[in-house]
């Protein structure tokens, strides 16, 4: 392909050969969000078009709020990987991806510019309305990978991003003193946690066991919605949070 009209008004095409048709027909309902980690943008766009790498995502977003567009929204790009999110596989198939030039731990978590969230932001409000992707289906490539991703990570802003009418979110509640269930727990308490977690969407066991699964869950989720501490326990604060989350879900009630 030697380009196409992009998506999104004001992108700049660059074709990333890596794609494919969506598998069974299967539209996007799901927008993943990423930081591409690497030392510089030019390295990152470079990656993201070159063959051999085989990954790409339909956009990228410089620092400087410029937006490139790789690969159409009709087809399949190659940034989730391995994951999965409702029970869902094959996240690629029903995603939307976009990297965010951020080079992640080589720079220590750098903030993300303001004018670079603005542009993320205008991007992802487009995308939805044209898709139809509800807030809460507005994810961290963390989300849909626990445990293997971390990324946008915990310095993306979330809160900033749903001032910009993107995203679910809830004020996450205070990070307080006290252990509540941690590694090692068992009982009917873990299970109940393990079921808001699946509810919301993670991938976790319902066995009533704190393992290390349940661990890697909870540290996505506080990656996300309560970054202030990211431990993977499950202490008042995560739990609050969760909570809060479910019961503004306009499907359901907690």
């Amino acid at each position: 392909m030697s380009g196409f009209a992009p998506d999104h008004p004001g992108a700049e095409v660059v074709v990333s050969p890596n794609f494919g048709p969506r598998r069974e027909g299967v539209r996007p309902d799901c927008l993943i969000l990423h930081y591409t980690g690497m030392e510089t943008a030019q390295a990152a766009e470079s990656r993201l078009c070159a063959p051999e790498s085989e990954v790409s995502a339909h956009y990228l977003v410089h620092e400087d709020g410029r937006i490139v567009q790789m690969v159409r929204e009709s087809d399949r790009a190659w940034h989730a990987g391995k994951g999965s999110w409702k029970g869902r596989c094959d996240v690629n198939s029903f995603s939307i991806g976009i990297e965010i030039v951020n080079c992640g731990p080589l720079g220590g978590f750098p903030d993300f510019p303001a004018v670079q969230i603005e542009a993320v932001a205008a991007l992802a409000r487009d995308v939805c309305a044209r898709h139809g992707i509800a807030p809460e289906r507005v994810l961290a490539h963390s989300d849909i990978a626990p445990g293997r991703k971390i990324d946008p990570g915990e310095r993306f802003p979330w809160a900033r991003l749903h001032e910009l009418g993107v995203g679910h979110y809830v004020p996450p509640a205070p990070v307080q003193g006290g252990r509540f269930l941690a590694p090692g727990d068992s009982g009917e308490p873990v299970e109940a946690f393990q079921s808001m977690l699946s509810l919301y969407g993670y991938e976790v066991a319902i066995d009533g066991v704190f393992d290390d699964g349940t661990r890697i869950a909870v540290e996505a989720f506080q990656r996300h919605f309560r970054p202030a501490r990211v431990d993977g326990v499950a202490d008042r604060s995560t739990i609050e949070t969760l909570h809060r989350l479910l019961a503004a879900l306009p499907s359901l009630s907690v």
